[in-house]
């Protein structure tokens, strides 16, 4: 049984409580964005996410979409729903006003695309992939060009999508085919093949804007020789509604382990109509301003499902009567105890909780970074901001798309044969949550560029906006008697982080195949420890709210058992990536290709 309803009390305290002393608030450009409004926009984000998408979530997945005579039908409700959704304003929560955006804070928006993503995840791309490139058409188009996509494209009256990969390359985008050929004026005729393209082709808005990479006739070879393209599934009219069709057709819908209610498309461009958006051969600087975008929300991806899953397993293993507890029976009227009297379900169900408590309060950290180097008129705040945000980008979508599809893997098992029955619902959430992981750049391409990229990027200086704050949390705290084991343990990971960041960077610049072997562990080792940090400030801000007498009592023992619980049984990890790192990249690569 699917089973959701939005944690809005943990989402509060991330907001309002926790991270208040990082620097990144007080923003004046948001300060109209008072507590009350922004509890008044979660409640209602969180009414559309229980009473409109979750009830199509399963539906969807069994009907999926399907390709009739070129055009892609959603699955039954998904029009309507979309309809209501932009209706609503939700289109354009986080856009920029001047383009008919309603300007919230990320802070806000992050929450809110968490709640529909645990109630809906394949309609969550629909909306999520067209505010990507918005951001993108916002950042390098014309003038000309934002004036007329933008504000239709914020209203989600039209959607966006982005068109990179091509049968014969997928993270090898230097590789690319689909041509563009200039027409003497300001447009271009592409030309070329796309695949995996999420909400390609589909009936939920008039028209569809796609962001094309392709080469110029003169581009030179690689990534270098990319350029970025608008091409609009219709030609517009002067007035601004949909004219003649563009040359864009469907190929095919792709036939999808999950997801099934998104469109994942073939798509062929046919002497298409495109115009420039930035620099000719510069497509993947402005590309990547869409991907980093869309990076941390496939994080927050992970993460929607991490929460729906674990709410669904809290659910059963309270209903489900299986055994007797091991201390006493606790269920003396019933023919056996609920499942959730046992401790290895207790260990998966705080396994869950740790880690979706554990992320969101990362993403709340990470989406104040992002409202800082926005809104900020502080230069230095603007930049620490930027090199945060920088470093933990893949941090965000590799760290929380791994624990969310763990989370589902863990619900499935707490249901045990009735949670690999398609009935059960838990089971979607498995095969929903495996895209996230390999989408927007595979986790092992955002290891790579974490240790390739964000560590020696400005000699380092991006780690010194997570490091300095850890580093002071420790030595402010470190005589606190209450919670002295919990500092200390805290202080041993990052101590291991850090020694670990000194052995990449000495065996990296001799041998880069030594960065990459220790790449997956040392991402996980930095959101390891990012993690304990935010669960350490959220412990001493629960005890002293149960200090001073707070009417949320229940709230707050339960967030410094679940803190406990993380250092106790989670953070360890810590140590198991260290080891791994110093192991080196021997074992490895030592065995010959041919022998595997």
């Amino acid at each position: 049984m699917q089973v959701y309803e939005a944690p809005l009390r943990d989402m509060r305290f991330v907001i309002h409580e926790l991270h208040q002393n990082d620097g990144f608030g007080n923003i004046e450009a948001l300060a109209e964005f008072t507590p009350d409004l922004v509890d008044a926009v979660l409640e209602e984000a969180a009414k559309v996410a229980t009473e409109v998408l979750l009830p199509l979530n399963r539906s969807g997945d069994i009907e999926g979409c399907t390709l009739e005579n070129g055009v892609v039908r959603t699955p039954k409700g998904f029009k309507e729903a979309y309809e209501m959704f932009r209706e609503g304003g939700w289109c354009a929560l986080a856009s920029d006003p001047e383009w008919g955006g309603q300007g919230l804070p990320e802070t806000v928006n992050k929450m809110t695309e968490e709640m529909i993503c645990s109630a809906n995840l394949s309609f969550s791309l629909y909306p999520g992939l067209t505010h990507g490139a918005t951001t993108a058409i916002e950042g390098y188009a014309s003038d000309e060009l934002k004036a007329f996509y933008l504000p239709k494209m914020v209203s989600g009256d039209w959607s966006g999508t982005m068109c990179l990969t091509e049968p014969h390359c997928g993270t090898d985008l230097g590789m690319l085919r689909t041509k563009a050929v200039p027409q003497g004026d300001d447009s271009y005729k592409l030309s070329g093949s796309k695949i995996f393209i999420s909400a390609g082709e589909h009936d939920l808005t008039e028209n569809i804007v796609h962001l094309v990479l392709a080469r110029l006739p003169d581009a030179p070879e690689g990534v270098k020789g990319i350029s970025l393209f608008i091409v609009p599934k219709y030609l517009p009219k002067d007035d601004g509604t949909p004219g003649p069709s563009n040359g864009v057709s469907v190929a095919a819908i792709e036939h999808k382990m999950g997801l099934k209610a998104s469109a994942t498309c073939q798509l062929n461009f046919d002497d298409s109509t495109g115009w420039l958006v930035g620099k000719p051969h510069k497509g993947m600087e402005a590309m990547f301003t869409m991907m980093n975008t869309e990076r941390v929300s496939v994080g927050v991806q992970g993460l929607g499902v991490g929460e729906a899953a674990y709410q669904s397993a809290v659910w059963y293993a309270k209903d489900r009567l299986q055994g007797r507890s091991l201390s006493g029976v606790k269920n003396p009227k019933g023919p056996a105890d609920p499942i959730i009297v046992h401790p290895d379900v207790r260990r998966m169900l705080m396994t869950m909780r740790a880690y979706n408590e554990g992320c969101r309060a990362l993403g709340g950290w990470v989406s104040r970074a992002l409202d800082a180097e926005r809104y900020s008129t502080d230069p230095e705040v603007k930049q620490r901001a930027a090199d945060f945000i920088a470093l933990m980008t893949p941090v965000v979508k590799a760290l929380f798309t791994d624990l969310g599809y763990e989370n589902a893997n863990l619900a499935v098992q707490v249901y045990g044969g009735h949670g690999y029955i398609a009935e059960s619902g838990v089971e979607q959430y498995v095969r929903d949550g495996r895209i996230a992981m390999i989408y927007e750049g595979t986790n092992g391409i955002q290891a790579l560029d974490l240790v390739g990229r964000k560590l020696p990027a400005h000699m380092g200086r991006n780690l010194r906006s997570f490091f300095h704050p850890v580093s002071q949390f420790i030595e402010a705290n470190k005589d606190d008697e209450q919670f002295k084991p919990m500092i200390e343990a805290l202080e041993k990971a990052f101590g291991a982080l850090q020694l670990s960041t000194a052995t990449i960077a000495q065996k990296g610049l001799k041998d880069p195949e030594e960065a990459g072997a220790a790449a997956t562990d040392y991402l996980r080792l930095t959101g390891l420890v990012a993690m304990a940090f935010c669960f350490a400030q959220s412990a001493l801000i629960a005890r002293d709210k149960l200090a001073g007498g707070s009417d949320e009592a229940g709230f707050y023992k339960a967030k410094l058992t679940t803190a406990q619980f993380y250092f106790d049984r989670i953070l360890p990890q810590a140590t198991t990536a260290f080891l791994a790192i110093k192991a080196g990249k021997a074992s490895m690569m030592a065995l010959d290709a041919e022998a595997f």
